[in-house]
């Protein structure tokens, strides 16, 4: 097997984290930004739902999110689908929305907007303690649940793959300015096994479709996805304390979930375990995203990986 993150660093030279686009692009989107940050919180959520709705609207990957929808909810009608999907497509535009302005809130702001799960004590008493792995998803605001770590004291990482635009160029300042640390996806797991032994915490969206060859193909939604076993190898590893850590929408604020600790099992069968570990975590991601179906990111080509037939 061929884990995610464990190839050599030598093999050949990391892309770069960012790449902006170019000065006029920079310039073009820092106005932008500046523009949204200056409206009023209530007139920018209205915005980011009409370019969703608008968005879907256009077609923008909409036929993938159908299909994706039609194989993990078969029971539901084509109209109850599309409900879902044009959702989906405002959620989005809701998270990157927050990734932009999140750090305007303040902190009486902030509490207001989140309700914390009952056992999120418990995981920050966890992060506090020692190191800690968290697995997420595009689910919700993943991006405000970072505001919320950090905002909070806690030192973590982030595992992301390079990025390109001068949007996510300011996405990613904004980040380490907050105080995270970004590990590039590629060549990931020492440094996730270092960050966690140095007592730090790791957080990791697992939802992202892998090559064949890098990921453990295990079922998400009936369907076998290709997913990222890092964040299980690097709790094999070091021991640290596993858990996923989600952000829902529930009316005018955000609900976090927490759920775990799921130990990696050990039979001394490694690949099997491995295989049941990151199961366990895309099940748990599976049933909030059953429960809050318009909150995750059907646009995503999710299941295009598929294991050899041979």
């Amino acid at each position: 097997m061929a884990a995610a993150g464990s190839g050599s660093i030598r093999a050949r030279p990391h892309k770069p984290l960012i790449t902006t686009g170019g000065a006029v692009a920079s310039a073009f989107a820092g106005l932008a930004i500046g523009l949204v940050r200056a409206l009023p919180s209530a007139v920018r959520a209205e915005l980011a739902r009409g370019v969703g709705r608008f968005a879907f609207w256009l077609g923008i990957r909409r036929a993938v999110a159908l299909d994706n929808l039609a194989h993990a909810f078969p029971e539901k009608t084509e109209a109850e689908r599309r409900q879902i999907a044009a959702g989906a497509y405002q959620s989005l535009a809701l998270a990157a929305l927050e990734s932009l302005t999140s750090d305007q809130l303040t902190e009486r702001e902030l509490d207001r907007a989140v309700a914390a799960d009952a056992r999120w004590p418990e995981l920050e008493a966890a992060i506090r303690s020692q190191g800690v792995l968290v697995a997420s998803a595009h689910f919700g605001s993943w991006e405000l649940l970072a505001e919320v770590m950090a905002r909070r004291g806690i030192a973590f990482s982030a595992v992301v793959r390079p990025l390109a635009g001068a949007f996510n160029a300011r996405l990613v300042r904004s980040r380490q300015q907050a105080g995270v640390g970004l590990i590039l996806q590629r060549g990931a797991l020492q440094h996730m096994i270092s960050t966690v032994r140095r007592g730090q915490t790791v957080v990791q969206l697992i939802d992202q479709v892998l090559p064949a060859h890098q990921g453990l193909f295990v079922p998400f939604f009936g369907r076998l996805a290709s997913t990222t076993p890092a964040l299980s190898m690097a709790a094999r590893r070091t021991g640290a304390p596993v858990y996923v850590a989600l952000a829902a929408r529930e009316g005018d604020h955000l609900r976090l979930i927490i759920e775990g600790p799921f130990p990696v099992p050990r039979t001394g069968d490694l690949q099997a375990d491995l295989t049941a570990h990151v199961a366990t975590l895309s099940a748990a991601i599976e049933k909030w995203v059953r429960q809050y179906p318009e909150q995750w990111l059907w646009l995503h080509r999710r299941w295009k990986v598929q294991p050899s037939s041979r």
